[in-house]
C-alpha cells in the first residue's frame, strides 16, 4: 500500500503526473544551463569537468522520479543481480521492451548502481516538449531508423545512423557511461510478433546492429554487458495505467556477461565479422531470455 491508496485511481494518476511534471521543471532548466556552458566551450578539459556534473543532475532527477513513484505506486519490486555493479566502469546494457514504463523501471532500479543510461532514441523525439531538450543536453543519440525500402530509394541516407552512433559512443568514451539498447527496436505486441513471425513466445526478433556499432566505436572500454529482463506478471501496462498505480508487481532480473569479442582472419572485414558475431550472440541471449520469461510468468497465477 501507499500513502494514497485510499484515493480513486484516476486521482492518483493526476497526482503522479503532476509530481512527475514538477520534477521535470525543477531539474531540466538546471541541466540545460550546464549543457549550454559545454556547448559554448567545446574543449576536452571543459567536457571532462562538465559531463560528470550533468550526470549528477540527471541522477538527482531520476531520484526525484523514484520519490513520487514510492508515494503513488503500490509496486512490489522483485529485483536481483545488481548488487555487484559499480558506477565507475562502462556497461553495454540490453533489455526486452514492452512499455514506456520500462524506462522508468530501469532508471529506478539502476540509478547510482551504474553510470547513467544513454538511450538510442528516434529522431522525432527531439521535438517532444522539454524532454527533447533534456535528452539533447544529456547527449542521447537520435536515430532516423529508416526502413530497408526507404534506404533502397534513398541510398544517400544509408550509414548515417551508424555515423551518429559512432560519434555518440566516442564522446561516451571520456566518462563512464552505460549504453542502453532495446535490441528489439520497438515495444513488444502480439500483432508485431505475428507480423515478423518471431520464434519467441514473449519477445520480438533482436537486431544486433546497435550493439555491433557500440562495440566497434568504444572497443575495449566496456567492462561488461548487463543483460536485463523485465516481467510484468499482471500484464505489461501503458503509461497511464502505471501513473494510476495499477501495476502491483514488477520483476527485474539482471545478469553480468562478458563482452563479445571477435577475431578476424587476415584480409577479413572487422565490421562485418563483428556484426555476424553479435547477431549470433544476441540470438542466443534472446532464446535464454524467452525461457526465463516463461519461468517468471508461469507463477503469476500462483501469487
Amino acid at each position: 500500500m501507499t500513502m494514497l491508496h485510499f484515493l480513486p485511481t484516476p486521482l492518483v494518476g493526476v497526482i503522479a503526473s503532476t509530481l512527475m511534471l514538477l520534477n521535470i521543471l525543477l531539474w531540466v532548466p538546471v541541466l540545460l544551463l550546464v549543457a549550454t556552458v559545454k556547448l559554448l566551450l567545446p574543449f576536452r578539459r571543459v567536457r571532462l569537468a562538465i559531463d560528470p556534473l550533468l550526470l549528477r543532475i540527471a541522477e538527482a532527477w531520476i531520484a526525484g522520479n523514484s520519490g513520487w513513484m514510492r508515494l503513488t505506486q503500490p509496486l512490489q519490486w522483485e529485483v536481483s543481480g545488481i548488487r555487484d555493479l559499480g558506477p565507475s566502469q562502462w556497461y553495454l546494457v540490453v533489455c526486452n521492451h514492452q512499455s514506456w514504463v520500462d524506462i522508468l523501471v530501469l532508471q529506478h532500479v539502476l540509478n547510482r548502481h551504474i553510470p547513467l543510461l544513454k538511450f538510442f532514441l528516434k529522431k522525432q523525439l527531439i521535438w517532444v516538449p522539454i524532454m527533447g531538450l533534456a535528452w539533447w543536453a544529456l547527449e542521447f543519440p537520435f536515430m532516423r531508423r529508416h526502413s530497408e525500402a526507404f534506404l533502397q530509394k534513398h541510398p544517400e541516407e544509408r550509414g548515417k545512423d551508424a555515423a551518429t552512433t559512432r560519434a555518440a559512443c566516442e564522446k561516451y568514451a571520456l566518462v563512464p557511461t552505460s549504453v542502453m539498447n532495446f535490441v528489439e527496436g520497438t515495444r513488444f505486441s502480439h500483432v508485431k510478433q505475428q507480423r515478423q513471425q518471431s520464434p519467441y513466445r514473449h519477445l520480438l526478433k533482436p537486431k544486433a546492429g546497435g550493439i555491433s556499432l557500440a562495440l566497434d566505436a568504444m572497443g575495449e572500454k566496456f567492462g561488461a554487458v548487463l543483460d536485463i529482463t523485465i516481467a510484468y506478471p499482471n500484464g505489461a501496462p501503458n503509461f497511464w495505467q502505471f501513473l494510476q498505480g495499477r501495476v502491483p508487481r514488477v520483476i527485474v532480473q539482471a545478469r553480468t556477461l562478458d563482452v563479445p569479442r571477435v577475431a578476424v582472419s587476415a584480409g577479413g572485414d572487422p565490421s562485418q565479422a563483428l556484426r555476424e558475431l553479435c547477431q549470433i550472440w544476441v540470438n542466443q541471449l534472446w532464446t535464454d531470455k524467452d525461457a526465463l520469461l516463461d519461468t517468471l510468468l508461469a507463477h503469476k497465477n500462483n501469487l
